[in-house]
C-alpha cells in the first residue's frame, strides 16, 4: 500500500506542476512545495530524532544548507524550469534517470565499486536517454537540457546526502524533511534579493532573466487555488516521501526503489490520460529502454542484498552443523566477526562495571 501511493505521488508529480505552472512563478512554487513538505514531513522526523534522544547540531545544520542547496535551489528549480518548458511526460522520464547519475557520483567521490549489474544499468540507461533525445531530430533542447541537469544534480545531491546522514548518523526521513526545510529558507533568501531595486532592474534588462526579478511569494495562494497547492505539497511532495520511507521501514530499500523504477512507465501513461500529451514514438522507445535498465538495477540490489546477509545466514549454519562444513574464506569471517563481538561484549561488560 506504501509502495502504491507513493508510486502514484511521485508518478503525478510532473503532472500537477504542469497544471499549476500557469497560476504560479516556477520558483514561487518550487517554495511552496518544498516548503509544505518539509513541514508536513517534521513530525515523523521529530518523532524519529527523539525515538533515537538526537538533538540538531549546528554542524547538522551546516549539512542541511548543503543538502538545500544542491536539492532545493539548484536541481529541483532546473526541474520545476523543464517542466514549464518541456513535456511533463519527457521531464518525468529522465529525471526518473537521477539514480544512474547517484551511481557514477558514488564511483567518482564515495569510491564505491560499481558492480557488474550496476554498470550495465548505467549503459542500458544512457541509452535510453540518448533515445529521447534523439540528437539528430532536437525539438526542445532547452527542455532536455534542463531535465537532464536536474537528474544530474539531483544524483549529486543523492550522494552528498548519504554521505552527510552516515557521517552525521541522521535516517533518511530527517535529511529530507530538513534539507526541504533549509532549503526553503535558502530560497525565500534568494526570493527577496530578487525584490531589491537595483537587483531588479538589472534582472529585467535581461531577457532571460526578466521572469525571475521580482519573484512573487503569496501571488495567487488564495482558496482558488488551495486543492492543487494541497495535493503538489501535502500529497506528492510531503506524502509521497512520508510513504516512500515507511516502504522503506517496512520492508526494504530495493523493494521500496520500485516506486522510481516504475514512475517512467506510469508517469508518461498518467500524462497521456490527463492532460492528453502526445507521446513520441523515440520517447516510447526510450522509456522500455530505460525501464530495463530499471529491472537489471533492481536485480542487482535484490542479489546485493542476498549476498549482504550470507555472513548471517553462515555464522548461524557454522553453529548448527559445525564451521568444519563452510569454506575456507567464510570461516575466516565469522572468526573475525565472533573476535569483533567478543570485544564489543567486553567493553560493554567494562563500562557497565565502571
Amino acid at each position: 500500500m506504501y509502495i502504491a501511493f507513493s508510486t502514484l505521488m511521485f508518478s503525478s508529480m510532473e503532472i500537477a506542476l504542469k497544471a499549476a505552472g500557469g497560476a504560479f512563478n516556477p520558483i514561487q512554487l518550487n517554495l511552496i512545495r518544498f516548503l509544505i513538505g518539509g513541514i508536513v514531513l517534521l513530525p515523523i522526523a521529530w518523532h524519529a530524532l527523539r525515538m533515537e534522544s538526537r538533538l540538531i547540531t549546528w554542524s547538522d545544520v551546516g549539512l542541511f544548507c548543503l543538502t538545500g542547496l544542491a536539492c532545493v535551489i539548484v536541481s529541483m528549480t532546473l526541474y520545476q524550469l523543464a517542466i514549464m518548458v518541456d513535456e511533463a511526460s519527457t521531464v518525468a522520464v529522465l529525471f526518473s534517470c537521477n539514480p544512474v547519475f547517484a551511481l557514477i557520483f558514488s564511483y567518482l567521490i564515495l569510491h564505491e565499486r560499481l558492480g557488474r549489474a550496476n554498470l550495465i544499468a548505467v549503459i542500458v540507461s544512457i541509452v535510453g536517454l540518448i533515445v529521447i533525445v534523439n540528437p539528430m531530430h532536437l525539438t526542445n533542447p532547452l527542455g532536455l537540457t534542463l531535465s537532464i541537469a536536474s537528474a544530474l544534480t539531483f544524483g549529486l545531491y543523492s550522494i552528498i546526502s548519504r554521505w552527510g546522514s552516515t557521517r552525521h548518523g541522521l535516517n533518511g526521513i530527517v535529511m529530507t524533511c530538513f534539507t526541504f526545510l533549509a532549503g526553503s529558507v535558502e530560497l525565500f533568501v534568494l526570493i527577496m534579493i530578487t525584490h531589491i531595486p537595483a537587483v531588479a532592474t538589472v534582472m529585467r534588462s535581461v531577457t532571460w532573466l526578466q521572469e525571475f526579478a521580482a519573484i512573487p511569494v503569496l501571488k495567487n495562494v488564495s482558496m482558488q487555488y488551495f486543492w492543487l497547492l494541497f495535493f503538489i505539497g501535502v500529497c506528492v511532495t510531503g506524502g509521497g516521501f512520508a510513504f516512500y520511507f515507511l516502504a522503506m521501514e517496512r520492508s526494504d530499500v530495493s523493494t521500496a526503489s520500485l516506486v522510481f523504477f516504475i514512475k517512467p512507465a506510469l508517469a508518461p501513461v498518467l500524462a497521456a490520460v490527463l492532460i492528453h500529451e502526445h507521446i513520441m514514438v523515440n520517447t516510447i522507445i526510450g522509456i522500455v529502454i530505460i525501464l530495463i535498465g530499471s529491472v537489471i538495477t533492481f536485480m542487482g540490489n535484490q542479489v546485493h542484498e542476498q549476498e549482504s546477509t550470507l555472513p548471517d545466514d553462515a555464522e548461524e549454519a557454522g553453529e548448527d552443523a559445525g564451521d568444519s562444513d563452510l569454506p575456507a574464506d567464510v570461516r575466516a569471517k565469522l572468526k573475525a566477526r565472533a573476535r569483533v563481538a567478543e570485544r564489543a561484549r567486553e567493553n560493554a561488560e567494562s563500562s557497565t562495571t565502571n
